[in-house]
């Protein structure tokens, strides 16, 4: 069966809309079939948001499995100083985060948009912050690369982070993180979440 990370040609599209209000903004996003999350903001992505939008992530930042946007293009939106690269495998999603992007009023000075797997099309690019909601069904395959990737496209004193459920293994990932990063910690949870803070 497809997932939101795989790219599905003959899947057909579905012309879905979504509004969410954070920081007392309503925001409508244009979504689509074969997306992650594609109804509606999912709860992993509000805390997050709702966790680190407005604390201080540097000028550089990436969003590593973007999906249509939300956290990233919220992101950009809260400070226009920073400058965010959104990125992602899926073509569908990256469609529609452009359309989001361009709705906002966001332009090529704030938002980069671009395919990449993982870190594939980030040669040479390094961030002060890298945020994900990573996609967990892709398998440890692919979410410890993009958590290991991070190392070497972080500035020093460059951080990672991400939103992941208790249950689906947070305990081993923040357990792996603290093999790479010499500073880890969890600075919020809900609802079985947990936000993991990796500064290098």
């Amino acid at each position: 069966m497809p997932q939101y990370f795989d790219n599905v040609e003959n899947l057909a599209h579905e012309d879905i809309t979504y509004s969410f209000s954070i920081f007392e903004k309503k925001y409508t996003f244009v979504s689509d079939a074969g997306v992650f999350s594609k109804d509606g903001l999912d709860d992993g992505s509000r805390l997050l948001l709702e966790t680190i939008a407005k604390t201080d992530l540097g000028s550089e930042i990436l969003d590593l499995g973007c999906g249509i946007g939300p956290i990233g293009l919220v992101l950009a939106d809260v400070d226009h100083n920073r400058k965010v690269t959104l990125a992602d495998v899926n073509l569908r999603a990256l469609e529609c985060a452009r359309k989001n992007a361009a709705s906002l009023g966001l332009t090529p000075n704030n938002v980069t948009i671009l395919e990449s797997d993982v870190y594939a099309s980030l040669d040479g690019k390094r961030f002060s912050t890298i945020v994900t909601n990573p996609p967990i069904r892709a398998g440890k395959k692919v979410t410890y690369a993009m958590y290991a990737g991070a190392i070497d496209h972080l500035h020093q004193g460059g951080q990672l982070i991400l939103v992941i459920r208790k249950k689906q293994g947070a305990e081993s990932c923040e357990a792996y993180l603290r093999t790479l990063f010499p500073e880890v910690s969890k600075v919020a949870s809900k609802k079985g979440f947990r936000i993991l803070i990796a500064k290098k």
